[in-house]
């Protein structure tokens, strides 16, 4: 006798999929030509369609806690192919923005991230958390806002005092990963689970080493963007995808240095331009403001693909920590301190989004895809 499932369809879900950007959902009719199109699904339990019947059935804990969705890198060939116009990868897609809002925690962050209407607010938090750091650095003997008399070299640490910026941004780094830690431990609990039950897996446990040695063989495969390549539609969004995903492990190469630099080496800056690592974050900083503003252009010249304020909250933030971070450094040569000063402010105020935010925004699928991958080559999926 085969074996029975109970079915508890979540009417809801499918109605905040469809709000997501998932609305053409209920257009498919099940033909399989997506899978069938698709250039990087598994051979065994190929995706989307699987996930499109789970996500028209409202299945929320078949498919929010499933690895397969992240494996997904929305090409667009199967919403190019599809003969209904159903859009898998859109629907896909929305479905990722559910499951980080899902495992983020607190979920009203979350929720405030994601809301347009709430975008001001997000901006102000760290005006005021500058400020009242800064208030309380005054009182205690700490200058800061202090500008660099007329003539003199421009110091940025000068007018916002080291302290106050590391005492924000090294917590922020601790939050950011305790999040993910625990949305990560019910994610992997989850996508196990559906593993098992879905015959994916015969593994009855996730064996930490072995995980461990599949993240050291999908890395080659993140580093070289080779999904990305193997996509026919949108084989061209690899190289602004690449050029800021690069430029981020450059800017992040570059923070750790002038760190150790700083606090180690006592090493003050601002450092010449001429050093090794300032090149490196020139380049950096140039990749991510032509790689962001080249992703603005894809996404605008792609109208048959829905795009939704999630994505374009990321595409403003990513532009705007890129252009920022250029025009503090032009302007501080240019000696035009007030402007200076002024756009190195708006800056951080732009990185604090990034990063604090980074758990709730769509930027959080670097460690949920990772993470994902890797369990689908730890399980041994081809």
């Amino acid at each position: 006798m085969a074996d029975k499932y109970l079915l508890e369809p979540d009417v809801e879900f499918i109605n905040q999929i469809q709000g997501l950007g998932g609305d053409t959902l209920k257009k498919c009719f099940q033909c399989a030509t997506c899978s069938v199109a698709c250039p990087i699904s598994p051979e065994t339990k190929p995706f989307p369609r699987k996930e499109m019947i789970a996500a028209s059935w409202g299945l929320k804990d078949r498919l929010v806690g499933n690895a397969d969705i992240w494996l997904c890198h929305n090409c667009g060939d199967c919403t190019a192919l599809c003969p209904r116009g159903a859009k898998p990868g859109d629907v896909l897609g929305a479905v990722r923005s559910y499951a980080i809002e899902e495992y983020a925690t607190p979920q009203w962050l979350a929720k405030m991230v994601n809301d347009p209407k709430m975008l001001p607010v997000l901006f102000l938090i760290p005006v005021a958390i500058f400020l009242v750091l800064g208030l309380f650095l005054k009182a205690v003997g700490v200058n800061w806002l202090n500008f660099s008399p007329v003539g003199e070299e421009i110091v940025h640490s000068k007018f916002f005092h080291t302290w106050l910026v590391d005492l924000i941004f090294v917590p922020t780094s601790i939050w950011v990963v305790a999040i993910f830690a625990l949305g990560l431990q019910r994610f992997m609990k989850d996508i196990h689970e559906n593993a098992l039950l879905e015959g994916k897996t015969d593994k009855e446990t996730i064996e930490g080493l072995g995980f461990l040695a599949a993240l050291g063989r999908v890395i080659p495969t993140i580093l070289k963007h080779k999904k990305f390549s193997e996509c026919g539609e949108n084989e061209a969004r690899a190289t602004s995808h690449m050029m800021v995903f690069y430029s981020f492990l450059g800017l992040f190469i570059v923070t750790n240095c002038f760190f150790f630099s700083l606090y180690v080496l006592q090493a003050h800056g601002p450092y010449p331009q001429m050093c090794a690592v300032k090149w490196l974050a020139n380049v950096s900083g140039i990749a991510l403001v032509i790689g962001s503003c080249l992703m603005i252009k894809d996404r605008l010249s792609k109208t048959d693909e829905v795009s939704t304020y999630k994505d374009w909250y990321l595409l403003f933030i990513v532009l705007g920590v890129g252009l920022t971070g250029m025009l503090t450094e032009m302007t501080r040569l240019g000696e035009l301190a007030g402007l200076s000063y002024f756009i190195y402010f708006v800056h951080l105020v732009f990185v604090f989004n990034l990063f604090v935010f980074l758990p709730f925004s769509k930027l959080a699928h670097l460690v949920y895809r990772t993470v994902a991958m890797t369990y689908v080559e730890y399980a041994g999926r081809k």
